[in-house]
């Protein structure tokens, strides 16, 4: 939002005729950036669950005795998630802001906790889980809102003196940098990657000065590299990722049949629940990393434009309320946040059809797993709370609860004080600056007069 947009009166949230006979741009309207989030995160929320018991329900039936076990645990955390994400959406910032150094050290707590045998999960040569009964919690996924909230609450208190490089780098860098070091001794490349993307957003996002900038990500660039030549696994991938189908059979095994599973979808699919790389000794992960081969094979080449258009619906609505902010804080939270959402998805994405090596991070809000689902759940929430919080948002919200106030001390009935509350609202939803709460008053009152 700029400063220069002026109030407009008289145009109703829902986009039907305002006074003037105008319509209100759907973006327009105060809570657009809200209900854009919203939407495009539980649809993806949705179509998650959806194709998780459909990737997983035959491997589930073969392993576990049960079509439904792997979507039952799936569901679990989502019931888990979506109170936290209902609560994270109704905070107010600066609760945020206190709990960045909390989240920050339990999640360096728990890094530290999954290394040591007598609590750390080892899968297929990865140290990355803390078992917990039946279920198990990935640090590492924590860590990234730890990040988050920690680094653009670090850099708002250190504004006035950011003009100096070592006082913009120290200690973010070092600190972002802790958590790679911890994620790599699991080892897990993928999850270093995106810490690492949500760390050059907050740089980006603060200022960073074009030449430092770039040094720091040809740093990176230098030392993943390195790192990925010097683990034979990890060059291995890249090999196969240059011609997958010259070792179809080992390394680039995956890579093949989530490209066969592509490719057999079509334009529309096979119809869902119709995969047959979902079955055993085909695709592996199917319902986690390689979810969208799945997709793409039962819904066509139209279900994974789908899942490209609400990622970036959500990409979109989540840079929106980062600019329209004037809270800094919500800003770098924002923006790393939306940053490490889009950044991941399209590691993912890109890995599925060829474009980019296999890192094995899953697809956010999509693929199984409730130890990335729930910290995912949660930043979805806090955007949801930014995006209630921007000005003209808190303008028509405080509208809406005084207009309800007024209407209850009037003890009027709920149908009689519909036309006044429309009214005081139509006011309030047609501020779109930061136009002051008198200001606002005055427009409210004048409107519940007529």
């Amino acid at each position: 939002m700029t400063g220069g947009d002026e109030p407009t009166l008289g145009m109703p949230e829902r986009g039907g005729p305002a006074v003037d006979g105008t319509r209100v741009p759907v973006l327009a309207r105060p809570l657009a950036s809200y209900y854009l989030l919203l939407s495009s995160a539980g649809l993806l929320l949705l179509l998650g669950l959806v194709m998780v018991l459909s990737a997983s329900s035959v491997r589930s039936f073969d392993e576990l005795g049960s079509s439904y076990a792997v979507f039952a645990r799936q569901a679990t955390w989502v019931g888990i998630g979506l109170p936290l994400l209902v609560l994270a959406s109704r905070l107010p910032v600066r609760v945020f802001r206190v709990l960045a150094y909390p989240v920050m050290i339990v999640s360096l707590v728990l890094l530290t906790v999954v290394l040591t045998p007598q609590f750390g999960k080892s899968i297929n040569g990865a140290q990355r889980w803390i078992e917990l009964g039946s279920y198990t919690l990935q640090p590492s996924e924590i860590a990234k809102l730890g990040l988050v909230l920690w680094g653009a609450d670090l850099l708002v208190r250190k504004r006035k003196l950011l003009g100096d490089w070592k006082h913009l780098l120290v200690p973010l860098v070092p600190g972002a940098l802790l958590i790679c070091v911890l994620i790599m001794l699991e080892p897990d490349m993928g999850t270093t990657i995106v810490v690492l993307l949500i760390m050059l957003m907050l740089l980006w996002v603060v200022g960073t000065p074009l030449r430092v900038f770039v040094s720091i990500s040809g740093v990176i660039l230098l030392a993943g590299t390195v790192l990925a030549i010097r683990e034979p696994y990890r060059f291995e991938r890249l090999l196969s990722y240059r011609d997958p189908f010259a070792d179809a059979h080992d390394t680039g095994f995956q890579a093949v049949q989530g490209l066969y599973a592509l490719a057999s979808g079509g334009w529309w699919g096979e119809g869902l629940g119709a995969s047959r790389e979902k079955w055993p000794g085909l695709l592996p992960n199917a319902h986690t990393d390689f979810i969208l081969a799945i997709i793409g094979e039962e819904l066509g080449l139209l279900g994974t434009l789908v899942v490209v258009i609400l990622f970036a619906v959500l990409g979109f609505a989540g840079i929106r309320v980062a600019h329209r902010s004037a809270d800094p804080f919500v800003q770098l939270a924002a923006a790393s946040a939306t940053g490490w959402l889009l950044g991941q998805s399209m590691i993912n994405m890109g890995a599925v059809v060829g474009l980019l090596p296999i890192t094995g991070i899953p697809l956010p809000l999509v693929s199984f797993g409730g130890s990335a689902l729930v910290p995912t759940m949660l930043t979805v929430g806090m955007l949801l709370s930014f995006a209630r919080h921007e000005p003209a948002a808190t303008a028509m919200l405080s509208a809406r609860a005084a207009a309800r106030r007024e209407a209850r001390e009037a003890g009027e009935p709920a149908a009689g004080g519909g036309r006044r509350f429309r009214a005081r609202a139509r006011v309030a939803r047609g501020s779109r600056g930061d136009s002051g709460d008198d200001d606002v008053a005055e427009r409210i009152s004048a409107a519940a007069h007529r």
